[in-house]
């Protein structure tokens, strides 16, 4: 263990489980209190030292247990400051999903990852964690008419796979297909097959909604995957948003809205075989999207901020 190693150590067993102030744990290595203030960041970073919190058992009430209660699912209640940011929003619902995250990742796991602006902000809050035989699997198709969205989809693949020194299964599809035919075809390829058994067979799946009209714009409708046009199409079908480019109505239904049969995401359906599916949604603009997904049952844990909690239930 080298000098900063043992001091990181030092600092973090100091400080988390002994109580000691950085003023103490600063006299104690011969250094300034801000070098032990790092030292603690990175002993956060590196996943040396992960925090948690036990929710209280018993009858609990509050805005995540009646959402439990109508919907079924494990809610936990981000809550944000508020007149804050929407950007400031997503990031504190994401360090806490990051962290909510990592505690289900263990040995073997199958992972299935949506791409979007919530997911790119999880990924970057992800605490590494020692574990053997990750799979991290695309969930839908990333390409449009302008890009192959790889970059973008790749950096977000990469970085939950490198925090569990996990392998990529990447979907080399369009976001959408713009013949339903061509999308029946393509499903017949065995390159595309072999990507569709490994999304058969998740363990966990993580992404989060997309809101037509949310301030922090959802990257399928701001990055040239739907053209006006199209735009207008789902807002004439009632669709108020979407879960892993897969469009829904305000009831949570699906198959009924044409445009599904372009798209190449796990539709509501498959999802449901997945034993654990977190859904992570930001800013009260998501509201109707986020009530849409849960009454599509898509999600079996819920990580979200208390003003788009409320606002989900002054919908209800």
């Amino acid at each position: 263990m080298n000098e900063w190693a043992d001091d990181l150590w030092t600092a973090a067993s100091m400080y988390y489980m002994q109580g000691e102030t950085m003023e103490v744990i600063a006299k104690h290595l011969g250094t300034s209190r801000s070098t032990v203030s790092r030292l603690l960041k990175q002993a956060r970073e590196t996943g040396l030292v992960r925090i948690s919190l036990a929710q209280p058992t018993g009858a609990r009430t509050g805005l995540g247990t009646s959402l439990s209660r109508m919907f079924g699912v494990r809610t936990t209640i981000v809550p944000v400051r508020s007149g804050t940011t929407e950007v400031h929003r997503l990031d504190q619902v994401a360090r806490i999903a990051g962290q909510h995250i990592t505690d289900l990742v263990h040995d073997g796991v199958s992972i299935g990852l949506a791409w979007g602006t919530t997911l790119d902000a999880i990924t970057q809050h992800l605490v590494p964690k020692d574990v053997r035989n990750v799979r991290v699997v695309q969930m839908n198709g990333a390409a449009n008419p302008g890009s192959f969205g790889i970059p973008y989809t790749g950096a977000i693949m990469t970085r939950m796979a490198q925090a569990f020194q996990g392998e990529v299964v990447h979907f080399p599809v369009p976001a959408f297909f713009d013949d339903p035919q061509t999308k029946v075809a393509m499903w017949r390829e065995r390159a595309v097959q072999s990507v569709l058994a490994a999304q058969r067979n998740l363990d966990l799946a993580v992404f989060g909604l997309g809101a037509l009209d949310a301030p922090v714009p959802s990257h399928v409708y701001s990055a040239g995957y739907l053209t006006e046009a199209e735009m207008s199409e789902l807002t004439a079908y009632g669709v108020v948003g979407d879960v892993n480019t897969v469009f829904l109505k305000a009831d949570g239904s699906f198959t009924d809205i044409p445009f599904n049969e372009r798209a190449t995401g796990m539709t509501p359906h498959q999802l449901q075989k997945v034993p654990r599916r977190v859904c992570v949604v930001a800013g009260r603009a998501k509201a109707k999207a986020l009530l849409a997904a849960l009454r599509a049952r898509v999600a079996t844990d819920l990580v979200v901020d208390d003003e788009t909690a409320r606002a989900v239930l002054d919908l209800m």
